[in-house]
């Protein structure tokens, strides 16, 4: 047992080092481009830090661990929205500007609404022979992802916020480089962190869905929550925003459609909670608009994400 455990703390340092490596340097390359504060969070720091699940729930694919893709993109998902947000709310309430209202968090909805209806099929409609994601239902995603990428970028509005002066002062062999070491420490982070955790889930007795959407969510959830937390308090609303929301659409779309494209996804380990609570989240981050001080997440709906989070998790305990 301490031997897996030093391996899995092992593995998770590799992988939110990694993780932070290929986020400061991509996002150096991003200011670069002239992209505004948002896009940079939403595709260039939600990517990265999506970089952990992605090696995680893909390896776990090529391994044969259904539980541990999907439940560590529900569990992450979950995590980022209900207690990522939540923390960084309550630090500094989020201003939600009118793109953010009319298409980003109406999107995230939408992503997951479409994950819960492909994925839980035979449960909510008594369609196909058990619940899951197919290969052609993986593909799907992917070409989803792709317009996605595209559309966002078409319709950026770059800020006119100049380049912050570490940003100036690195050169951009330097911000590639930390890009390869990134990636190098996420693909050989994540294998050793799959399968340290799934050998303690079977030490204990819990089963991979409850280690998938509890200690590998929350692992490989870190770089999420570092950078939405420094980016509140530097007063980077957008940033933190874009991080959480592109990281839950990375989540769903690549990672479950890579997952799926390697090998289907069961959903036999997920019930109506897991997914009700992953419907929420995303919810409650579209009420909170209208909720409290409208066009803002504030300190009010900061409580409720965090209260549904640890409710949540409550629920999971009992259940173990």
């Amino acid at each position: 047992m301490i031997v897996q455990i030093i391996l899995l703390l092992a593995g998770l340092c590799l992988v939110v080092f990694g993780a932070d490596a290929l986020v400061d340097g991509a996002t150096a390359i991003a200011r670069r481009a002239g992209v505004s504060e948002f896009i940079v969070g939403l595709l260039i720091v939600g990517f990265g830090t999506s970089m952990p699940e992605l090696v995680v729930s893909v390896t776990g694919a090529l391994e044969g661990y259904s539980d541990v893709a999907i439940g560590n993109v529900v569990g992450s998902n979950i995590f980022n929205s209900l207690l990522i947000l939540g923390l960084t709310a309550m630090i500094l309430p989020v201003g939600i500007t009118r793109q953010n209202r009319m298409r980003d968090i109406p999107l995230a909805l939408l992503v997951t609404f479409l994950l819960i209806f492909s994925g839980m099929s035979k449960t909510l409609f008594s369609l196909g022979a058990s619940d899951g994601l197919s290969r052609v239902e993986g593909i799907v995603f992917l070409v989803l992802f792709a317009a996605y990428i595209i559309f966002s970028f078409k319709t950026d509005k770059p800020d006119s916020e100049s380049e912050s002066a570490s940003e100036k002062t690195r050169p951009l062999w330097l911000a590639i480089l930390m890009c390869l070491g990134g990636i190098a420490g996420l693909v050989f982070g994540g294998r050793l962190f799959v399968n340290s955790a799934v050998e303690i889930a079977r030490m204990i007795g819990a089963s991979e869905k409850f280690i998938a959407i509890t200690i590998l969510a929350a692992g490989t959830s870190l770089p999420e929550l570092v950078t939405s937390v420094v980016a509140a308090v530097k007063g980077r609303g957008q940033l933190a925003l874009g991080n959480i929301l592109g990281s839950n659409v990375f989540n769903i779309l690549l990672i479950l459609g890579c997952s799926a494209l390697i090998r289907p996804v069961s959903f036999a380990g997920m019930n109506l909670v897991d997914m009700g609570a992953l419907l929420l989240s995303a919810v409650l981050i579209w009420t909170g608009v209208y909720t409290g001080r409208r066009n803002q997440i504030d300190r009010f709906d900061a409580a409720l994400l965090l209260l549904a989070y640890m409710a949540y998790m409550g629920w999971l305990f009992v259940k173990m």
